[in-house]
């Protein structure tokens, strides 16, 4: 198939944008799912664990079929990037989404949460199937041996931090409690940190605009989102008002909280936790 670099810079180009405008719209309250969920209209809910799996497995499929209709696809360098994203991938839809335990979503952001899976898959199949110049040279060189080393690391975090969250409390029990271990003693969102280091370590080994864009476009939606949860607890809305769980008993109270909330209910919170990246932000 033929390299179609007008479409791959378009595409990427509006990946940054896309970015940029949610890092805007979104800067002073969060998509409506998970802990940030607020149930102020009608919305048709999906379960979590099937709007994960519907919604990543775009992503997944969609250069599995490109890899499939191309008949001479790749170099090995082109071929354990490839890979290294579908793995991603493959753990999204077929292990993150069987295990989590998040509450259900709107299928709108299911939906488009879809729509960028589907665009991303294509963008970074295409790229590495048909745009990509890797000659073993570069494979065999620091960008790309230390960012796939980058990677693997990150996706280790966000497995271990993912493995720490879902243990955090038992099966319907709903109060609160803070995590700990891993990275999570330097920081409250280590889930995110884990997938940002990914895809950043995607972006040195491909130094590509393709890579740089998603890895940008997950900066603009997960810091915010990371830096919004580190300031706020578990919040409900029950009967009109927002109630916040702790350890001890729910109280109403406004949907977000300074730090110094954790610092008050919550002895041993450390201190020097950031929100994001360890002993910076």
């Amino acid at each position: 198939m033929h390299c179609y670099e007008s479409v791959v810079n378009y595409l990427s180009c509006g990946m940054l944008l896309a970015g940029l405008l949610n890092l805007i719209k979104h800067r002073k309250a969060q998509a409506a799912y998970g802990r940030h969920m607020k149930f102020t209209s009608p919305a048709i809910m999906v379960p979590a664990r099937v709007a994960w799996f519907l919604q990543e497995m775009p992503a997944l499929l969609l250069p599995l079929l490109l890899m499939h209709l191309s008949h001479q696809y790749s170099t090995m360098g082109r071929a354990i990037l490839l890979k290294t994203f579908c793995l991603h991938y493959f753990h999204r839809t077929f292990v993150y989404s069987l295990l989590t335990r998040g509450q259900p979503f709107p299928v709108s952001v299911m939906a488009l949460s879809g729509v960028f899976c589907l665009w991303n898959g294509f963008l970074q199949g295409h790229y590495l199937l048909h745009c990509a110049q890797f000659d073993e040279e570069w494979s065999a060189g620091y960008r790309y041996i230390t960012g796939l080393l980058v990677f693997y690391t990150g996706m280790a975090i966000n497995i271990h931090s993912d493995y720490i969250l879902r243990n955090l409390r038992k099966p319907k029990e709903t109060v609160y409690k803070i995590p700990a271990g891993g990275l999570f003693e330097y920081v409250s969102g280590a889930n995110y940190f884990g997938e940002l280091v990914e895809w950043f370590g995607y972006a040195i080994a491909t130094w590509s605009l393709p890579a740089l864009s998603v890895a940008v476009f997950s900066l603009c939606f997960i810091g915010p989102r990371a830096y919004y949860h580190h300031r706020c607890l578990q919040y409900f809305l029950k009967d009109n008002e927002l109630y916040y769980s702790t350890v001890a008993s729910f109280v109403p109270k406004c949907s977000c909280f300074p730090y110094r909330f954790y610092e008050e209910h919550f002895k041993d919170y450390p201190r020097f936790r950031k929100a994001l990246i360890p002993f910076i932000f």
